[in-house]
């Protein structure tokens, strides 16, 4: 290990305890997207840190049309003045609780347990330490560590990074980005696309003592979904070039009817049906071809037995992917390498991440978190803290890296 990347250690490892309780304190509020609540109160934490870290903070307001979050901003600091830019990025809103308790963090066995814990607000301590640690030591040189939290990563992130790219507070020139999203310690220079529908089927209802008078919409339904569901077979077998985890499968992953409903009760033929398709797309593929192909399969499928149908794309966010030869990834690489003792591995991660709204100005964009994707979103979430302070040294001297 080389003398800076040590004094870096030692720096985190000495405020071990107060990254501890910042962390504490974030999973504290429940900060659940849908529906958006708690933002503001998470954002006054982030930002009161940020302002003791001395990272300049400002917190942006962001218009929400819908009126649902419940007081969304974005929450922004910097680290240094001038020169080339190199984004901290991630987000402080949740995925809803299968428990109230998760919102209790309990600190246990070097780890720390609650929701959010690895997704993302353990990544996100990490980034707002590691700027801090690049800054106090003198690690960046005439650049700047602009970090960005958003409010909506959980929803499609469209008003928080959305409005960044939108308001052009996300420079087309920067270095690169990095987000500490929970990979595990592996570096993910790619990740999928997204495609979601909502597919309605409409009939015409009749009592069911004259159910031959009525249309109905649930069968026609399923004998559609069934045509998807052999299309999302046929998806998962286009497999992608990028590495991935093994035990990840490389095919487009569709799922047909995650959400579906019918009818208005027991006893009148159902006159309107509706399910869901939300699909992840390797970076081979098209996403505005694989709509028209997903259309087509559900108005031919349609077709065949008469049924009235129509389509709602309700998501459309495209995939993402950098160059392990970049020299962005280069210098990433060599950091974690030295801090690790071992050669960095990279993968593509198997859903969306925010790396895409970057890599939309060319910007070379990277996912590398202390949390596992496994524990994510699930009952028992939780993240190491010695993971969280060597993500927040390798965020560092990724800045040292490239802000010399």
């Amino acid at each position: 290990m080389t003398n800076r990347a040590a004094r870096v250690e030692t720096w985190l490892d000495e405020r071990a305890e107060e990254m501890a309780c910042l962390l504490g304190r974030l999973v504290a509020v429940d900060s659940e997207n849908p529906p958006g609540r708690g933002l503001g109160r998470c954002a006054r934490i982030l930002h009161e840190a940020m302002d003791r870290l001395g990272l300049s903070p400002e917190t942006i307001g962001v218009p929400d049309p819908s009126g649902r979050l419940e007081d969304p901003c974005v929450v922004r600091g910097t680290v240094g003045e001038g020169g080339p830019v190199l984004y901290f990025h991630g987000h402080f809103d949740v995925v809803p609780a299968q428990s109230r308790d998760q919102f209790t963090p309990v600190r246990r066995d070097g780890r720390i347990v609650g929701r959010g814990t690895a997704d993302m607000k353990g990544g996100v301590v990490a980034m707002l330490y590691g700027a801090a640690a690049a800054g106090e030591l003198g690690l960046i040189g005439t650049g700047r560590i602009v970090v960005h939290l958003v409010c909506d990563e959980e929803t499609g992130s469209v008003l928080g990074a959305g409005h960044l790219r939108d308001a052009g507070l996300v420079e087309p020139s920067a270095l690169a980005m990095i987000t500490a999203e929970p990979s595990g310690g592996v570096v993910w220079n790619a990740a999928r696309g997204a495609l979601s529908l909502r597919v309605e089927v409409r009939g015409r209802e009749a009592h069911v003592g004259q159910a031959d008078r009525g249309v109905n919409a649930f069968r026609h339904m399923l004998h559609v979904a069934r045509r998807v569901e052999r299309h999302a077979e046929e998806m998962a077998g286009r497999h992608t070039a990028f590495p991935m985890n093994a035990e990840d499968a490389r095919g487009n992953m569709l799922v047909v009817g995650g959400l579906s409903g019918s009818g208005s009760s027991f006893n009148v033929v159902p006159g309107s049906a509706f399910f869901t398709v939300d699909g992840r797309y390797n970076p081979e593929e098209d996403l505005d071809a694989e709509l028209r192909r997903l259309t087509r399969v559900v108005e031919d499928a349609a077709r065949e037995i008469g049924a009235e149908v129509s389509v709602r794309t309700t998501q459309s966010q495209p995939s993402a992917g950098t160059r392990r030869d970049h020299p962005a990834a280069v210098a990433l690489a060599r950091v974690v390498a030295d801090l690790h003792g071992a050669p960095a591995r990279f993968e593509m991660c198997p859903g969306i991440l925010e790396t895409r709204w970057y890599a939309q100005l060319g910007i070379p964009a990277f996912g590398y978190g202390p949390g596992l994707l496994e524990v994510s979103h699930g009952p028992g979430e939780y993240v190491d803290e010695a993971a969280v302070r060597r993500c927040a040294a390798v965020h560092a001297l990724y800045a040292g890296a490239m802000l010399p």
